[in-house]
């Protein structure tokens, strides 16, 4: 029998049939404008929901999943390195699809594509708004109407992130493994797609009742930044017609988070203008070979969180060109899924 059991590896999101994905802090963008890609500033804490029975809320245990510790404005992306098979991975913020802007669903779907190829796609920082760019992820709390969710569907009703892998078909599988053989035997050892992205700075190390609502968090977004999403360029029936697995992310307030799991939530996010006057990099990340999908309709008249709670940041100062970097081309319990 097929294993479709989600597992956290470390930090590390581990779906059937090798997709890889970790949550990562970073800089949050300007809303005006088109920037570079922000560092990685350390990786978001994860746990099963499973494992706090009687702290979390009862809502989240019938949808499982995980949860992670998110501050209110806070700006995050998704990193797939150590994918180690093919996969269509989709993502969805408050069950929109983050690449089409259409409403969450169980199969994956060309025109517009909802999904996006691992592990070709090295990471997504935000929505696809197309031509090259993406929308930035950050957090806010459901209710104001901020989040993807909201403007999409004109509802709060889900919140979080959501994940669902498919697997190639058996036939496909084989021939890109063969195809790997040859290629590995052909030019020795070497970095692949699946090989884990450098990281910009470690984020610090962070300092040392029953069951009840908590404040929901969603993804609204913020600036953009030049990254393109991949066009398959795969037939859709090199893919599996069902999942090989999900998992529903909750995003909790640091608070909530020191309530329900007893741990010190991490340190509050690293200011963007301190961190390029230090001189420390910005990154760009450019696949020749790929083709950029076209704008998502639905997520195109998306606005940024500031249009809610206002601009906190002082004026915006560009990285110098040399601070901008050019990058290259489950062990533990399973992870409980449930309703949503």
């Amino acid at each position: 029998m097929t294993d479709t059991s989600v597992r956290i590896d470390g930090n590390t999101l581990r779906l059937p049939g090798g997709a890889a994905v970790r949550f990562v802090r970073t800089l949050r963008l300007p809303e005006t404008g088109t920037h570079a890609l922000p560092p990685g500033l350390g990786e978001f804490p994860v746990r099963r929901v499973s494992d706090y029975p009687d702290t979390v809320p009862e809502q989240w245990r019938a949808r499982g999943g995980v949860m992670l510790p998110v501050y209110l404005r806070e700006a995050m992306w998704l990193s797939f390195g150590g994918t180690v098979e093919p996969a269509a991975l989709q993502v969805g913020v408050g069950k929109v699809c983050a690449v089409s802007g259409k409403p969450w669903s169980d199969h994956l779907a060309r025109d517009p594509q909802n999904y996006v190829v691992l592990p070709r796609q090295p990471w997504l920082d935000g929505i696809n708004s197309g031509k090259g760019t993406v929308r930035q992820f950050v957090a806010v709390p459901l209710g104001l109407g901020a989040t993807v969710e909201g403007q999409v569907t004109g509802e709060e009703v889900w919140g979080g992130v959501q994940l669902q892998s498919f697997r190639l078909v058996e036939e496909r599988l084989s021939q890109w493994r063969q195809a790997q053989q040859r290629m590995r035997s052909a030019s020795g050892p070497g970095m692949g797609y699946g090989a884990a992205m450098p990281m910009a700075m470690a984020a610090p190390p962070a300092p040392g009742g029953a069951p009840r609502s908590a404040p929901s968090m969603g993804l609204g977004v913020g600036g953009s930044m030049r990254q393109e999403v991949y066009r398959d360029d795969r037939p859709l029936s090199d893919w599996a017609d069902t999942p090989a697995g999900r998992v529903f992310v909750h995003l909790v307030t640091p608070p909530e988070w020191r309530r329900i799991t007893g741990e010190a939530p991490p340190p509050s996010p690293v200011d963007r203008a301190a961190y390029t006057r230090a001189g420390l990099p910005w990154f760009d990340y450019y696949d020749q070979d790929a083709e950029d999908l076209a704008p998502a309709d639905p997520l195109g008249e998306v606005k940024p969180v500031g249009e809610w709670l206002g601009d906190d940041h002082e004026p915006w100062q560009q990285p110098t060109p040399q601070q901008v970097k050019p990058l290259g081309d489950a062990p533990g319990k399973p992870v409980e899924d449930g309703d949503w």
